[in-house]
């Protein structure tokens, strides 16, 4: 049966020790989504956000975050990540977010892609709050990720229709 890994047996929450894990190489990609009206994707489509390109800034930002993951999830593993691309694409219905991130080490690389993913959509909703306040940042989660003794996962797919 599966269990919670940042507990102990007497239930406190612990940082599990992964010493005597195998340094591996591991990857993850995360998705977002952020709604938003038609109005609003014709003014990112045009850059004309009052504070600049927000797909671009976005980017920057979700590859900041996932190098600082650690400082943010308090039981995060700080890793040397060895790569992260995070890309945002306008859709007719919204921007969707994409991330990956790499390294080699004794724990995964999920939360990185995550964070990047969750932070870009942050941004998108900054860089364009502007124009509209009703924006739904949505769809956050896991694609992939392989590597580490659990082993590689993909989620099953689920079309949505953008």
């Amino acid at each position: 049966m599966k269990k919670l890994s940042h507990y102990d047996h007497r239930g406190r929450v612990k940082m599990v020790d992964v010493t005597a894990k195998p340094a591996t190489s591991r990857t993850a990609i995360a998705h977002a989504f952020v709604r938003m009206q038609r109005a609003t994707i014709a003014s990112v489509r045009r850059l004309k956000s009052p504070k600049g390109n927000p797909l671009e800034i976005a980017r920057i930002a979700g590859i900041t975050a996932a190098k600082r993951t650690a400082e943010l999830i308090p039981l995060c593993h700080p890793l040397a990540l060895t790569h992260v691309d995070v890309t945002a694409k306008l859709c007719q219905n919204g921007i969707e977010i994409s991330s990956a991130a790499s390294t080699t080490a004794p724990t995964g690389v999920e939360m990185e892609a995550l964070v990047a993913a969750a932070v870009a959509s942050l941004t998108i909703y900054d860089m364009c709050k502007a124009l509209e306040r009703g924006m739904e940042i949505t769809e956050l989660y896991l694609l992939k990720k392989s590597g580490g003794h659990s082993g590689d996962y993909t989620r099953a797919e689920k079309r949505v229709k953008r």
